[in-house]
Order: C-alpha cells, then sequence, then structure tokens
C-alpha cells in the first residue's frame, strides 16, 4: 500500500478515531465481532466475502485486514484469488448490465423522445 497515498493504520490514529465518536466506534467494533462470527456462514466464508466485497469497494484497508483475517480462517490463497475474481466479473457485468440505460437512451434520443 503507497504510504503517499494511504497513510499507515496506527494505533495512535486508532485511538483519535475512536476518542472523537465512543460511542459510534465502539457500536462499530461490536457490529463487525457479530457480523464475522460462525453463523450460517463459517467465519472464513465470511471472510473471503469481505475479500472479495473490498476488492469491489476498492478499500485497501478493508483489502488487508480482511485478506489476514481470512487467512488466520483457514482460507487459502487460491480461495481468496477465485473470490476477487468473483468480484472482477460482477463489477464488470454491473458496467455491461447498465448499458441497457445508455441504450435505452440512445434509442429515446434517435426516437425523438430525450
Amino acid at each position: 500500500m503507497s504510504e503517499d497515498l494511504y497513510p499507515k493504520a496506527t494505533r495512535e490514529l486508532a485511538e483519535l478515531r475512536h476518542r472523537l465518536a465512543p460511542e459510534a466506534a465502539d457500536a462499530f467494533r461490536t457490529f463487525g465481532e457479530v457480523v464475522f462470527k460462525d453463523g450460517a456462514l463459517p467465519a472464513k466464508i465470511k471472510q473471503i466475502v469481505a475479500v472479495a466485497v473490498a476488492h469491489v469497494t476498492q478499500c485497501p484497508y478493508c483489502i488487508q485486514g480482511h485478506t489476514k483475517a481470512a487467512l488466520k480462517a483457514g482460507a487459502t490463497p487460491e480461495e481468496l484469488m477465485e473470490a476477487v475474481w468473483v468480484a472482477a466479473e460482477m463489477r464488470a457485468g454491473g458496467a455491461f448490465a447498465h448499458a441497457t440505460l445508455m441504450l435505452d437512451t440512445v434509442q429515446r434520443r434517435s426516437a425523438g423522445q430525450g
């Protein structure tokens, strides 16, 4: 991760973030703990999903943190790479599917409706 673009996530910054909004910070931490516990989906799968989503949201901190958590939960590099490819297809698929909006606009404009 580029230190010029994204500062290192330090304990000092985490403590500052907590001091500025402790109730929200505590609620968010608790929310994360609940979400990533074993449930209908095992924690490993939830972390693999989180790695894929982090690639779609393009959060470098999330990519690193959830990759570490996924590996700790037993995910393999192959599983993580497949999840990233699924995320890439879904992101590209969204652009492809939304071409329908562009084509509809083109057709309406050509028909004098827009």
